[in-house]
């Protein structure tokens, strides 16, 4: 007998667990609940979640309810039946009249190994931070947030320039495979439950254009993952002779300095070399200019000629 599942979630990293359940053959994703549609980019034209679009084209029922509060949504989801919920970045804390409606409860994907960076981001934050290990956990919902017992958790090194976004590929697929893994071995009354150490948790905020300038008194590796932990999206920003520009990558020297954090050591063929605290450098080799394309760094100097600072 299958599985029958109501799947809560609304960004690409949920949509990559929907399509795994999707594929697993042993489950009946009976539902699926994800946020009302959005106006977004230039136009403000409204646009479907990733989850919604996916689950359209699988003829999957879709529920956008404004607010999940209320006895509306929890009538519905009592008149889906369903054994367990699996809830995946879905953008809505849950209260615990839902929780408590599937018989197996409610399971949820996050994209950290708690109780560290609970709350919003734990990627990019893995990566602005300088983590060595970040991974994916799977959990039993509770009335805090993140904060359920354990069910797995699954570990990954972070590559040394590897983007906030390339990891967030990377643990998308990850935490599929440990959902199907983790719903087979709930139904078959398997799954272990571990208790988070609360006193061990770490909170993150969401990311806005207010953290995107780089901070040049910071050594060399956090300015590399201050531009890292920004993609693909705010994106790290630098300021040259007047001009903002966004820096899409960076590069490590073998420079040492005695000029102060953000002046420029050269600026030439390689692009533009920086220095930071402790003494070090780095090198900024792609840059973007507002209302200009994207180009290397050496580049846009050919255009804004800039002279390096004296010691």
């Amino acid at each position: 007998m299958s599985l029958r599942v109501v799947f809560m979630g609304t960004p690409d990293f949920a949509a990559a667990s929907l399509e795994a359940l999707l594929g697993a053959g042993d489950m009946e994703v009976a539902a699926v609940f994800t946020q009302p549609d959005r106006a977004k980019g230039r136009g403000m034209k409204v646009a479907f979640s990733p989850v919604k679009e996916l689950a359209l084209r699988s003829g999957i029922p879709v529920y956008q309810p404004q607010s999940v509060r209320g006895g509306e949504t929890a009538a519905l989801l009592r008149s889906l039946n369903p054994d367990v919920l699996a809830v995946v970045a879905y953008g809505k804390i849950l209260p615990d009249e839902l929780l408590a409606i599937p018989a197996l409860g409610a399971v949820n994907v996050h994209g950290s190994l708690l109780p560290r960076y609970r709350g919003a981001a734990p990627i990019q934050w893995a990566v602005l931070n300088g983590d060595r290990i970040t991974g994916v956990t799977t959990m039993y919902m509770a009335h805090d947030m993140d904060a359920g017992d354990i069910i797995y958790q699954e570990s990954t090194e972070i590559g040394e320039f590897e983007t906030a976004g390339e990891l967030f590929d990377r643990l998308s697929d990850m935490g599929a495979k440990l959902l199907v893994r983790t719903l087979r071995d709930v139904a078959a009354g398997t799954a272990p439950r571990t208790p988070q150490n609360h006193a061990d948790a770490s909170y993150v905020r969401q990311l806005d254009k207010n953290i995107c300038p780089i901070d040049w008194e910071r050594g060399p590796r956090m300015v590399i993952k201050h531009v890292c932990g920004l993609l693909p999206w705010p994106v790290a920003t630098m300021e040259v002779n007047g001009s903002v520009l966004k820096v899409y990558s960076a590069a490590y020297t073998d420079t040492r300095t005695s000029l102060p954090p953000g002046s420029i050591v050269s600026a030439g063929r390689e692009g533009l070399e920086i220095a930071c605290g402790g003494g070090g450098t780095v090198r900024i080799k792609e840059v973007q200019e507002a209302g200009k394309r994207r180009m290397s760094a050496a580049d846009w100097l050919l255009g804004h000629p800039v002279r390096p600072d004296e010691g």
